[in-house]
Formats: C-alpha cells, structure tokens, sequence
C-alpha cells in the first residue's frame, strides 16, 4: 500500500479487522440470548472492512489480485456469520 495511503485508509483497516477479531470472540463466550446481538455487531463490522478494501481498490492502493484475495475471504467471514446468525434465530 502506498505510503499516503498506509497511515489514513491503512490505519482504519488494521482498526476495523482488530475490532472485528474482539468482537467474534466477544461472541464466542457470551451468553446464547446476547450472541445475536453481539453477531449483528460483527456483521455491520465485517460490511465496513468490504467498504474500506473496496475504496482501497478504487483509489488503487492494492493491486487486483490482493483485492480479490480480501474480497473472497471477507465473503467467506460474512457466509460464516450469516449461519451463525441463522442458527441462532
């Protein structure tokens, strides 16, 4: 990632990733009536990292092929969320 880039949208992502990392093991251990909540929290957290990578993409920080990586396995962490999600309801 370009230097300009690395210390503003390079920054927010590190941020975004840690905070989607605490918040799925916030759901792991909490109590099954709080975990539906705590998931919709991840999967709002998991749509901003798409919108972030994507805006990476455009303004051409990251390349395609390391775009398109991210981008498979942010679908796959949303598919797992949504059956989490799923089996909870």
């Amino acid at each position: 990632m370009p230097k300009k880039d690395k210390y503003s949208l390079g920054i927010k992502i590190d941020k975004a990733t840690l905070d989607l990392l605490e918040i799925v093991i916030e759901a792991g251990n909490a109590k099954p009536d709080e975990k539906l909540m705590i998931l919709q929290k991840t999967s709002a957290k998991t749509d901003l990292l798409k919108l972030l990578i994507r805006l990476c993409y455009d303004i051409k920080a990251i390349d395609k092929k390391k775009y398109l990586k991210l981008e498979e396995r942010l679908q796959e962490i949303g598919r797992m969320l949504g059956g989490w999600i799923k089996s909870l309801r």
